[in-house]
């Protein structure tokens, strides 16, 4: 196997198609790849800290799956909305039927999303990080929205473009479907070949670099790229909860994001691409643990000031307190699902939530109504 200093990284050609050119990445796994900067050595060590921070934190959180549903929801609309979706992330929370009818589709985008994530996390105790794998969490995540019609779960075998809307006044063309095979065949061996990086962390910078040169999809390539990430930092052991997503940071550098990609295809600058990807890593771990912090803050509060003063309904109110913690935005049917209470004391229970300023009502009606556990969303939202 060569070894490949990343400062001596050779990204691909551009190759001529009928009236456009595309761009061929390099295959990367015959490669080892070494790094001899002393600065980005520096970065990758204290990135490795702030995860090892994350997971130690994650680890004496109390009844932690209450969160993760919600993270994960968080994940699935900052994701979509860089595709162009509109849902808030009150929205994103609500049952469809709560919803006006023309937010639905972006609703089912969202939660598509969630779905996909899911049974990708569930999938991963049998099954690598793979080609199949891949193609099966991109059917989910397609198939039920706007999506069902670019082939979920088959790689392209027609030419796609990124930006302009026709192919001559694209930002980038990937590489010819007939390559796209052989591509993502060498990125699954890469990623399970321990020879090719030192770090787990390089590894993956590259991986998502190569998996978003080669947009294997006719769509649907951001969402499943951005979920790759967190899915091969938990098979490499690095993250021990789905508690860390990458779609806010890239989100708000969304400029830095691509320039660092288009410098690396056209300008060798694996090494640029690399800094910033861990600098994402290192931000994104340490908003994670701020935000568990706020939320532990936020539950323990309530638990001791709010829930002694609802009387005998303090047991059912703990139990429901839980809950919304994964389902922060709720009705009364949703709420009566959940509790398996009569109609009485269902509504009984929200409007002490009310009264005790747990829960906020958003319709103003009397009937239909949805109440809003919005100081826990203002900590997602930040």
């Amino acid at each position: 196997m060569q070894n490949t200093n990343i400062t001596q990284f050779q990204a691909g050609s551009v190759r001529k198609a009928y009236k456009y050119s595309y761009f061929l990445p390099n295959q990367i796994n015959g490669q080892r790849f070494v790094i001899n900067d002393d600065k980005l050595q520096s970065k990758l060590e204290k990135v490795i800290f702030k995860l090892g921070e994350l997971n130690s934190f994650a680890r004496f959180i109390p009844d932690l799956n209450l969160f993760i549903k919600s993270y994960v929801m968080k994940e699935s609309l900052t994701s979509s909305r860089i595709e162009g979706t509109q849902t808030n992330i009150q929205e994103a929370f609500s049952d469809e039927l709560d919803l006006n009818p023309e937010h639905r589709d972006d609703w089912n985008e969202v939660n598509s999303y969630v779905e996909a994530m899911n049974y990708a996390l569930k999938r991963l105790n049998k099954l690598p990080l793979s080609s199949r794998l891949i193609k099966e969490v991109h059917k989910r995540l397609l198939s039920n929205n706007r999506g069902k019609n670019k082939n979920p779960g088959e790689f392209r075998r027609s030419q796609n473009w990124i930006g302009g809307k026709t192919i001559q006044h694209a930002s980038f063309i990937p590489p010819s479907n007939e390559h796209v095979d052989e591509l993502m065949s060498d990125l699954e061996k890469f990623l399970h070949n321990d020879k090719t990086c030192a770090s787990h962390l390089i590894k993956i910078a590259i991986a998502h670099y190569q998996f978003e040169t080669i947009h294997p999809f006719l769509d649907g390539n951001g969402r499943v790229g951005r979920m790759l990430i967190t899915l091969y930092l938990i098979e490499a052991g690095l993250l021990e909860k789905p508690l860390l997503y990458l779609s806010d940071f890239f989100e708000k550098n969304r400029h830095f994001y691509f320039d660092k990609l288009t410098t690396t295809r056209t300008k060798n600058d694996l090494s640029g691409w690399i800094n910033f990807f861990l600098q994402a890593l290192e931000k994104t771990a340490e908003s994670a643990v701020r935000t568990l912090q706020d939320v532990i803050i936020l539950r323990n509060k309530i638990i001791a000031k709010k829930i002694p003063n609802l009387g005998r309904r303090a047991k059912v109110a703990q139990e429901f307190l839980d809950i919304l913690f994964s389902h922060p935005v709720m009705s009364v049917a949703s709420a009566q699902r959940h509790l398996k209470l009569s109609s009485k004391a269902i509504h009984d229970l929200f409007n002490e939530f009310v009264r005790v300023k747990i829960l906020a009502e958003t319709t103003g009606q009397k009937r239909n109504r949805l109440f809003v556990f919005r100081d826990y969303l203002k900590i997602l939202e930040r």
